[in-house]
């Protein structure tokens, strides 16, 4: 019980998985719009307490027809990527280095597990997390799991709201690489890293 309501409070914490419907206009979204080509693949990033090894928070990058993060109730934002409830376009190798860098800090690493799916399945995943709508406050694993479930090669996957029995879940799916990323950041560095982002162009 007492590890039960632990998990809870790391989930309200770090993502602060916090709910609000936002849509950004259709010219914005296009020109944003990032296309990096095959391989088609689904990456998960699950966000772990250091000390506690406890999950904080779960997103997905889907690389289908375009690249765009789910990033759902999360706290990250850009201001030269537009959002719509929780997903973001424009989603270039550097946008994808600013989310990793805005999540690991020296109390947080972030697993980052990827595995390739044909385009079929990705444009599936695609459609799924556009069409999933805002997510409400610490409901991030519960929407990535939701979405991912039932989609071809992903039905062992559980419904679950912790993000790590997840994490541990998708790292077993046959083919899936998996890194660790750490940073000593410290954790109060995120304003200073959104301030940066207004001058970051993030092609590439």
């Amino acid at each position: 019980m007492l590890r039960l309501v632990f998990c809870l409070v790391a989930l309200l914490g770090l993502a602060a998985c916090g709910a609000k419907s936002t849509w950004a206009p259709e010219d914005q979204v296009q020109a944003a719009r990032f296309v990096a080509g095959p391989p088609t693949y689904i990456t998960l990033y699950t966000v772990v307490n250091k000390s506690s090894g406890s999950g904080a928070h779960s997103a997905i990058l889907v690389n289908a027809s375009e690249r765009v993060m789910f990033d759902p109730a999360g706290s990250w934002s850009h201001p030269r990527l537009p959002e719509r409830n929780d997903v973001h376009f424009g989603m270039t190798d550097k946008a994808i280095a600013f989310y990793i860098d805005y999540h690991a800090r020296k109390t947080y690493n972030v697993i980052e597990q990827r595995i390739e799916v044909s385009p079929e399945v990705a444009e599936l995943v695609l459609k799924r997390v556009k069409d999933y709508g805002a997510v409400p406050k610490s409901q991030c694993t519960v929407a990535t799991s939701s979405v991912l479930g039932g989609v071809p090669g992903f039905e062992s996957l559980p419904s679950t709201w912790f993000p790590k029995p997840l994490s541990d879940a998708f790292g077993k799916l046959p083919g899936v690489t998996t890194r660790v990323i750490t940073d000593d950041d410290d954790d109060s560095n995120h304003g200073i890293l959104l301030v940066q982002a207004n001058g970051d162009p993030l092609e590439g």
